[in-house]
């Protein structure tokens, strides 16, 4: 048996509406099944979703205040008047930033940019930065992906004489910010089709309106703050993502065509996947370690030789970022494990003085990851007295809401559901754990700590052939709202196993189920090759890719999880030393048998000698507290029912069976009773015989071992046929007839010869048939 790492949930579809779909649309089964799952069941829907047909970009003037927003602007460009655009330093904010100034310069405006320091200002407006730009004479501010909770930075620009324009995204809180205009998908009252536009979308539909004409030259920068900030791929966004990413393939904006060069991602080849794990990290890295204006210098950029030596500098900076995770997760998982135990902590919230502040949502995610529980990472500022953060979430506990709960203790906070930023004063935060945990007491469950996996189908391996895959590239771009398909497969065996990688992290598993193969990879889950028996029935799920190698194009699945829902066996039989393969038995949960206190003396486990546990009976075998996730026969017991009685008791997940042995039953000669009937005519011919001095001739003399001859001898002393005394033996004279079986010694023998035969010399399968027959372990696939 082998656990899956989370809950898997395939989703539900219509059966009708997947077959209309198919049939009316000529679709493969599968894209059918994941339109109808993805809640697309008009058949113009599923046109407009699959081949872009009529894509919604709607009016920019079904926003809210668009027309004051836009009146407001031109008139500022007639009278000269000098606009600032306030951003955000993330990719979302940067494109955001990037698509106003790229808007206003075209129009003839005189406008600049401002994106605040995260380590000097922190998010958002700030007093110091609008007084700033009162004083350089900016007569107009415009937001871009932040704002909506400026409530006091509004009321102060108002103070100023400054006209203020918010766009933004992020969740409205009850009381909005009293500005000229307000430009937000959300609010209240809102009828905009698409309430889920990125910060960049809603910059994106300002400039629409500004410039009276669909601004399809900006679509690039649209797209990746869309996809960077994941919001979902749905009606408008789907759109801008879509079509942002074919402008992005051909794109000659100097700033993308450097940033994809020192990234070392094709331009012509650029999917969502680039712009989430190429471009977008980069973007972030610079706003995160430091001030990010070369970013959006590098967006507006118009020269190559300038946009090259950006781009260079915020490879550079990512680089760095990636470092200062790494250090930083490994120095909060510490203190979880030491400080903040998961069973008194539903709610991790974890600090500590020097963090740095630009990274602690990544990391946030990073313990999300490992724990699966809600997350707060803060920097400690002993000086300042604050703590300031980032917060991540799992399904089940609405962060916003909750943090909402807390604004006494948050004057800086804002966010999404599931995700969040935030200042509080430091003698606040175990005030605001507790409190969390409280919450979350309430909302959670102990399944809502388990991670869950949506699945979208379970499919045959016969069904995946290489037009399955590629008709799954209709669905593309993936993201929130539309997930790059996770799909189970059931009951498939395996034709190879092996771990790759440098390091050997990778696991490479050949997938095989009647006639039917298919290739897959397991990034970071090479450590189960120790766990997978080579005949298990495995279950997976994953996502189906096309390998491409040698110009030669096979299907291949990307392992996101797998399972054994029946136990297994590890046939250790003749490996040795012992220590080659007992390293790669799972500590956890598991007991060590041995039936021989010279089986425990003679191996070299000496690191584990204290574990080992020694069985000198049935009792003690039936008596061994169960169950265990693994057991390890270290050698064989004289009797089959020790062993079948610890199985029992145990039920164990994994048998690893070594059985060591030093006395071979089954290639020793084992005599027959017509052996038996030679030796002792033999003894009554010669009334009495001299074992020590003429045994070994004897045996040599019949092809026999030295052992056989003394066993004989035994057998016949046990049942007082002989009298044995200093090695000479001499028959006693027989009173009763009595049967072989009689004697313990002839017993155990042939017990110990059919336990080798059974247990020592068999094939895997007939060893692995002998426990499901004698022990009741069988699989329950």
């Amino acid at each position: 048996m082998l656990k899956s790492k989370s809950r898997w949930v395939v989703k539900d579809h219509s059966e009708a509406n997947s077959r209309k779909l198919q049939e009316e649309l000529n679709l493969p089964p599968i894209v059918s099944k994941l339109l109808a799952n993805r809640g697309i069941h008009d058949i113009d829907e599923a046109k407009t979703f699959l081949y872009g047909e009529d894509q919604p970009f709607h009016d920019p003037y079904l926003m809210m205040d668009m027309g004051k927003a836009v009146e407001r602007v031109k008139k500022a460009i007639e009278s000269g008047e000098a606009i600032l655009i306030f951003g955000d330093y993330d990719a979302d904010g940067v494109s955001s930033t990037s698509t106003m100034m790229q808007t206003l310069l075209d129009l003839g405006a005189e406008a600049h940019f401002y994106i605040p320091n995260r380590f000097t200002e922190g998010y958002g407006p700030n007093e110091n930065a609008f007084r700033w730009a009162a004083e350089e004479g900016f007569s107009l501010i415009i937001t871009v992906d932040t704002g909506i909770a400026a409530l006091k930075e509004a009321q102060l620009a108002k103070e100023l004489g400054v006209d203020l324009i918010i766009t933004d995204h992020h969740e409205p809180g009850p009381e909005l910010p009293e500005a000229l205009a307000i430009l937000h998908p959300k609010r209240e009252g809102s009828t905009y089709p698409c309430s889920d536009l990125a910060g960049v979308g809603v910059a994106f539909k300002f400039a629409h309106a500004l410039y009276g004409t669909f601004p399809e030259h900006l679509l690039d920068l649209a797209a990746i703050g869309t996809i960077a900030d994941l919001v979902p791929l749905k009606g408008e966004n789907r759109a801008i993502a879509k079509k942002g990413l074919e402008k992005m393939r051909t794109s000659q904006r100097p700033g993308l065509k450097a940033l994809c060069k020192a990234a070392k991602a094709q331009m012509n080849e650029i999917t969502e996947e680039t712009v989430g794990f190429a471009i977008a990290p980069r973007i972030n890295a610079i706003g995160r370690l430091g001030d990010a204006d070369p970013a959006v210098d590098l967006m507006l950029s118009n020269d190559l030789e300038e946009s090259t030596a950006i781009a260079q500098e915020i490879d550079g900076i990512n680089k760095e970022r990636q470092t200062i995770v790494n250090e930083m997760t490994q120095e909060a998982v510490e203190m979880v494990n030491t400080e903040f135990p998961l069973t008194e902590n539903s709610v991790l919230v974890i600090g500590k003085e020097g963090w740095n502040s630009g990274v602690v949502g990544i990391v946030a995610s990073r313990l999300v990851e490992k724990f699966y529980r809600p997350v707060i990472v803060l920097s400690f500022d002993s000086e300042k007295g604050t703590a300031k953060g980032s917060a991540r979430s799992i399904s089940g506990f609405d962060l916003f809401k909750n943090l909402s709960q807390c604004r006494e203790l948050l004057p800086h906070f804002g966010g999404h559901p599931m995700a969040a930023g935030m200042t509080l004063k430091l003698e606040d935060v175990p005030e605001l754990r507790k409190r969390l945990n409280s919450y979350a007491a309430e909302q959670l469950t102990e399944e809502d700590f388990i991670p869950l996996t949506e699945l979208d189908a379970s499919i045959d391996l016969a069904d995946i052939d290489l037009e399955t895959i590629e008709a799954l590239e209709m669905l593309a771009p993936f993201g929130m709202g539309n997930p790059k398909p996770k799909l189970l497969i059931e009951g498939v065996s395996i034709s190879g196993m092996r771990k790759i990688g440098g390091n050997q992290d990778h696991l490479k598993l050949s997938l095989k189920k009647d006639v039917y193969t298919l290739d897959s990879v397991g990034f970071g889950m090479g450590e189960f090759a120790d766990e997978i028996s080579p005949l298990a029935e495995l279950s997976v799920i994953g996502e189906l890719s096309i390998n491409e190698w040698n110009n030669i194009r096979k299907p291949q699945m990307f392992l996101k999880d797998l399972t054994v829902d029946h136990w297994q066996l590890f046939d250790m039989r003749g490996i040795k030393p012992v220590n080659r393969w007992f390293d790669k038995v799972p500590s956890g949960n598991t007991k060590i048998v041995a039936f021989n206190q010279t089986t425990i003396d003679r191996l070299p486990l000496d690191a584990r000698k204290d574990d080992i546990l020694l069985i000198s009976s049935t009792e003690e075998a039936g008596n061994l507290p169960g169950p265990a996730a693994n057991v390890v026969f270290l050698d064989l017991p004289p009797q089959a029912e020790w062993l079948e009685a610890v199985v029992r008791v145990t039920e164990p997940e994994r048998i690893y069976a070594h059985f060591d042995h030093e006395e071979d039953h089954f290639f020793s000669t084992v005599p027959n009773r017509d052996h038996f009937k030679w030796y002792y005519g033999f003894l009554l011919k010669r009334e009495s015989f001299d074992l020590k001095k003429h045994g070994g001739q004897l045996a040599q003399h019949k092809g026999w071992s030295k052992e056989t001859i003394e066993f004989m001898s035994k057998v016949f002393f046990e049942l007082d046929f002989v009298t044995i005394k200093n090695g000479l033996i001499s028959v006693n004279p027989v009173k009763v007839k009595r049967d072989l079986e009689e004697s313990v010694t002839y017993r155990q023998k042939q017990e110990q010869y059919i336990l080798e035969n059974e247990l020592l010399y068999s094939s895997y399968q007939e060893l692995k048939d002998w426990f499901d027959k004698k022990t009741g372990m069988v699989c329950n696939i």
